[in-house]
């Protein structure tokens, strides 16, 4: 067992990772649970389509309403009770929508609010635990960690979960959401064993929260690698959101997949994800990073090549592990890339403008994936992602060397501040 624990969180990463990471299966195992729960319980209360949807924008929604005030906030206020705290209140809600369902007085209008609420306290939650790794872990050590983080999410949060909130939803409606109270709540313990310093990772606060959002987009903007990555991102889940949009009728109406091989899609691309995470350690130390950028972003672009040529399940499942395995290790990448490049005191406020970029370009990606599909068919989406995702790796293909050393450039920075001060 202990070399187990040593193979996931080495002893050197320090006690701090193990409790962070227990407290990110656990709560990814709620989350997971949601999945597959929440939209059974809208199922049973409504078959309106405009409010189905409403359950997912309204999980959505509040990356964008308050993405940018929970980054300010997890700059100001001690980041491990904020977390804490947020999960304390996401457990409450929980508690509640489980009371309502116990005693029938459940309604779609509730499960509205309730997964509005529960979306908002995600965003406060998320944003706030990813500055709590860069206090734990050494910069050398970030791309591992965010790989074991990585790795748990997509084994309980995308794996177990669903599969195990609908057969807990099948025994018994508020069983699901139960369980994921208890998984919050535990979050929550598990992070206040965290022995991070009390207060602020700012010594003085003496700014209003509208003025820290300022100086946060203000420092991204005056970063070239940071803020050329922030687009990078943007772009390619636009690119990536497109044909997503339309996944479901692209594998029923061209490549003939039924509709329970369609759950199957998911299931293999995060079977890849898992082959990626593990993988991660050994491709950061072997391969170097500006490489190592440039060839999974060539993969997404090859990818969505093979997709839109793809007529037949046989290798639309293989090109679905192909993607896990290789977005995956990007997404280890470019977390671990800017927790090195960015100060800590501009973590949460940078994090929360990476945050709005990805769920701004996969809702545009989304809204443009329909209309392409709309217009010329469920396969065309494929082939602008393709042209779009090779123009933007093409024009960013010299600064993603920059960008994959992004905190060797911040800290000359930093030291060129300091000699023109002294």
């Amino acid at each position: 067992m202990s070399r187990l624990l040593e193979t996931v969180a080495p002893a050197r990463m320090g006690v701090g990772f193990r409790w962070l990471l227990a407290s990110s299966w656990t709560t990814n195992l709620g989350d997971g649970l949601m999945m597959a729960a929440g939209p059974l319980l809208v199922a049973s209360q409504t078959h309106d389509p405009v409010l189905v949807a409403g359950a997912a924008v309204a999980l959505q929604l509040p990356w964008l309403l308050f993405g940018l005030l929970a980054g300010a906030l997890a700059d100001r206020l001690d980041r491990r009770r904020l977390v804490m705290a947020v999960d304390g209140l996401r457990a409450l809600v929980l508690a509640g929508l489980c009371a309502v369902i116990v005693t029938g007085q459940v309604s779609i209008w509730l499960v509205l609010v309730a997964m509005f609420l529960l979306g908002t306290a995600e965003v406060f939650a998320d944003t706030t635990s990813t500055t709590l790794l860069p206090m734990l872990v050494d910069k050398a050590d970030l791309g591992i960690a965010n790989a074991r983080i990585m790795a748990g999410a997509i084994t309980v949060n995308q794996l177990v979960g669903p599969a195990l909130g609908a057969v807990l939803f099948a025994v018994g409606t508020a069983l699901p959401f139960t369980v994921q109270t208890v998984c919050v709540a535990l979050g929550a313990v598990l992070v206040s064993r965290i022995g991070t310093p009390r207060g602020g990772v700012r010594e003085v606060v003496d700014t209003h929260v509208r003025q820290d959002i300022a100086e946060g987009v203000r420092w991204l903007l005056g970063s070239p690698p940071v803020r050329t990555l922030a687009l990078v991102i943007v772009s390619f889940n636009i690119t990536w959101a497109m044909p997503w949009s339309v996944l479901v009728l692209w594998a029923l109406e061209r490549v003939g997949i039924h509709e329970a091989g369609f759950g199957l899609l998911t299931t293999v691309s995060a079977l890849g994800g898992l082959v990626g995470t593990a993988m991660y350690g050994r491709l950061e130390r072997t391969v170097p990073l500006a490489v190592l950028m440039r060839t999974v972003l060539a993969c997404e672009v090859v990818f969505h090549l093979l997709m839109a040529l793809t007529t037949t399940p046989w290798t639309a499942y293989p090109l679905m592990f192909f993607f896990g395995a290789y977005a995956f290790v990007w997404g280890t990448l470019s977390n671990a890339v800017r927790q090195r490049a960015v100060p800590a005191e501009f973590q949460g406020r940078v994090g929360s403008v990476y945050m709005i970029c990805v769920m701004g370009g996969m809702l545009l990606g989304s809204l443009l994936g329909g209309l392409v599909a709309g217009q010329w068919g469920v396969g065309a989406p494929w082939w602008v992602a393709f042209v779009g995702s090779a123009v933007t790796l093409a024009l960013v293909w010299r600064a993603l060397g920059q960008i994959a050393h992004a905190d060797e450039a911040a800290q000359a920075d930093t030291a060129g501040e300091v000699t023109i001060r002294d």
